[in-house]
């Protein structure tokens, strides 16, 4: 026996109350924290799966930020990369709808962010999104930048339109980039440009697929389906958007510049000057037509770059219309189509080896188009004089291409335009010049040689 005297025997009741009440309270404890965890990290985050979760979680996203435009009528199509690329016209035609179970093949990728685009001449913009964001847990920020339809010469300020939506919630993000319809028939996206005051961690801005620069796309024509059980709009040919999309940088005219030029030199605002840029417009226009129709690039070059670099418009002493194209893009049914359209040939020189150059004669103005050839460092344009036979050749450095406007169409230009012009004109290619010698002016030109008689036949043709 205990010294003290008899140990009182413990209620078993009271014990088992005790033990479920510790149990409880440890529960509620984990519930708690487990809420905390959930709204602090996402879903993702509670699974050694976190693929699986974070695609549950962005699927919820998604359809947020789609019940979300269907209340605005926002009109907006997946415009994502990775996203269309999963597609098939199979898949689309299928429609998935008829799945009972939420689950994201399509919308859902292993990144942290979708894309979507917004036509904006169909959107009527409203306040009160942000505060219905809010509503719905929705985070957002709006990138806003200068309109580039109100800017011109006479009026350098513009105004501000919305260019990105972004809609983030936990980790997870909904790009939308808002496209407007342009004077030549295209969509235009402005740059994404962080103000000073924005949160630069907001979004990973670095892997966005749009936004590093301004992008210009043909208008595409959308379709309604069904994609991990959420109706979508998708452009019908999502491979060509696609392709549109890996070559899409847009340069703005240059109106400050412009100005500027035009400061010193007065525009030639002369009835034969205006008819002439008319004429000029007319045939630029008819020339896109018909090398679009071919399928074959084209861009911008000599004179006609000159102009639109320089002076934002087409320079009316030039005379003609120049226009490069990659040799490797050459077809045999050019010269067919181009008389097709109406344009006869006026000359040939050359061949395809070597030095090709066509020229198509306009109402009272000439459509000159050089083909360039790659080598090495450099790529080079041929020229030919019909009456000796010397050939030269125009040395350029190597350039990509890019969109831009001119006379209300979308065209190409080599994004590095300033070495383009400059190695065609030198360091006073800002200073107008009208006595141009095309033989011996060019800073860029050299001797080729000269064709050998017996070829003159093939590659001087002049009609």
């Amino acid at each position: 026996m205990h010294p003290g005297g008899p140990m009182p025997r413990i209620n078993k009741t009271v014990v088992l109350a005790l033990l479920i009440a510790t149990s409880s309270i440890f529960l509620l404890f984990q519930l708690y924290y487990y809420r905390q965890y959930v709204s602090k990290n996402g879903l993702h985050a509670l699974t050694g799966k976190g693929y699986l979760a974070g695609k549950e979680a962005q699927w919820h996203l998604v359809k947020k930020f789609l019940s979300l435009a269907h209340k605005f009528s926002l009109p907006v199509f997946l415009a994502d990369k990775a996203s269309l690329s999963l597609l098939s016209q199979d898949t689309v035609l299928l429609k998935d709808s008829q799945l009972k179970e939420p689950h994201c093949t399509f919308l859902c990728t292993n990144r942290d962010f979708i894309t979507f685009g917004l036509l904006g001449n169909l959107w009527k913009y409203d306040a009160s999104l942000l505060e219905a964001a809010e509503e719905r847990g929705l985070e957002l920020l709006e990138i806003r930048g200068k309109d580039p339809r109100l800017v011109s010469m006479d009026d350098l300020m513009g105004s501000e339109i919305p260019l990105h939506l972004l809609f983030r919630f936990s980790s997870r993000l909904v790009h939308v980039v808002v496209l407007y319809e342009r004077s030549g028939n295209y969509l235009w996206h402005g740059p994404l440009r962080l103000k000073t005051s924005m949160d630069r961690t907001f979004a990973p801005f670095r892997k966005l697929d749009f936004g590093r620069y301004a992008g210009a796309y043909d208008r595409p024509e959308l379709i309604l389906t069904t994609l991990d059980g959420l109706d979508v709009r998708i452009p019908k040919n999502f491979s060509r958007f696609l392709k549109e999309n890996s070559n899409n940088h847009f340069l703005e005219c240059r109106y400050r510049e412009a100005a500027a030029f035009y400061q010193l030199y007065p525009d030639d605002t002369s009835p034969e000057a205006m008819d002439f840029r008319m004429k000029a417009k007319s045939l630029l226009h008819l020339a896109a037509r018909v090398l679009t129709e071919l399928q074959v690039p084209f861009w911008l070059s000599s004179g006609t770059c000159l102009g639109w670099f320089r002076q934002c418009n087409i320079i009316p002493y030039s005379k003609d219309v120049d226009l490069g194209i990659w040799i490797k893009d050459y077809r045999h049914d050019i010269t067919q189509a181009f008389q097709k359209a109406g344009l006869p040939l006026k000359h040939k020189f050359g061949k395809i080896e070597d030095s090709l150059e066509l020229s198509f004669q306009g109402l009272d103005v000439k459509l000159d188009i050089f083909f360039f050839y790659e080598d090495g460092d450099i790529v080079w344009n041929g020229g030919t004089q019909a009456k000796s036979g010397k050939k030269f050749k125009y040395v350029f450095p190597r350039f990509s291409l890019c969109w831009t406007e001119l006379l209300e169409l979308k065209v190409r230009v080599p994004c590095e335009t300033l070495d383009y012009v400059m190695a065609n004109y030198g360091p006073d290619w800002n200073v107008p010049v009208k006595a141009w010698d095309w033989k011996s002016s060019p800073p860029n030109v050299q001797e080729n040689g000269v064709w050998p008689i017996k070829e003159w036949d093939d590659v001087i043709q002049v009609f």
